[in-house]
């Protein structure tokens, strides 16, 4: 079974941002990163059932050269290779164009199934994995919780729903999932993983290489565009009610429903 899963590296969540001059983008130097949080718990799912049903995990990645860190540790978890979309044509792409490229280069592997985070820690987009699941054709499910070993060539996945409810439903086989965080505890690389990772291969991989003209992917294949980052402001505001509590638990009620018009 060859299973493809979609990696991300984004900012370590504790990290300290500074926005870059221009406010659209932020300074990327000398900040800590690491795979995106549900892109971890994707591999982690594709892992078990590459351990359980045999074949391969196959890594793809479009990121600059540093990107490279997240997809060694890819493959020291167990990932048999990576795909690495490395070209400053892939760069500054939103959801749209990022899966545009993704999905040009899955398609030279052909896998049987395709997983990716549900949604990225930095940007937030959670449109990528059901884009790349609309350009290769694929069924698609959301919001995985559990996938159960394919049978008959179906695939059997528990999908998170709200307000605490879950739904089991069935897929045919390719197919594309979007994987929760949290799905399964993910595993640590290795010593002889984290070795062994440095003899398998990367293959770097430019627009050309998969199909597409600089034009369509990266910011020139983009339909939005950001056009200011700021840090949100801090503000505190408090009133003390004067009275007994009598009196003052009649004004809160008066203002929260004239004024808050929570109530």
């Amino acid at each position: 079974m060859k299973i493809v899963v979609c990696i991300k590296q984004v900012p370590e969540r504790d990290a300290r941002l500074k926005i870059a001059e221009g406010g659209a983008s932020i300074v990327e130097q000398d900040v800590a990163t690491e795979i995106n949080e549900s892109d971890q718990y994707a591999l982690e799912a594709g892992l078990r059932l590459a351990d359980s049903q045999g074949g391969e995990v196959v890594v793809a990645c479009l990121g600059p050269d540093r990107a490279e860190e997240a997809i060694r540790r890819a493959l020291a978890m167990g990932a048999a290779r990576a795909l690495h979309l490395n070209d400053p044509a892939f760069q500054g792409g939103d959801g749209a164009a990022t899966a545009r490229a993704l999905a040009a280069a899955i398609r030279l592997e052909a896998p049987e199934l395709v997983l990716t985070g549900l949604q990225s820690d930095d940007a937030g987009w959670a449109q990528t994995g059901l884009l790349i699941a609309e350009r290769l054709g694929l069924p698609s499910a959301t919001l995985i919780m559990e996938v159960e070993p394919p049978q008959d060539g179906r695939i059997k996945v528990k999908r998170e729903l709200e307000a605490g409810w879950f739904q089991w439903i069935t897929l045919p086989l390719p197919a594309a999932l979007t994987i929760q965080s949290g799905i399964y505890p993910v595993r640590y690389a290795t010593l002889k993983g984290i070795m062994g990772a440095k003899k398998k291969e990367i293959r770097k991989l430019a627009p050309g290489d998969v199909g597409l003209a600089p034009e369509q992917v990266g910011r020139a294949g983009s339909g939005t565009e950001i056009l200011k980052l700021y840090v949100p402001g801090k503000a505190k505001a408090a009133q003390i009610l004067q009275g007994d509590a009598a009196t003052a638990a009649a004004t809160l009620v008066d203002r929260l429903q004239k004024e808050a018009k929570v109530l």
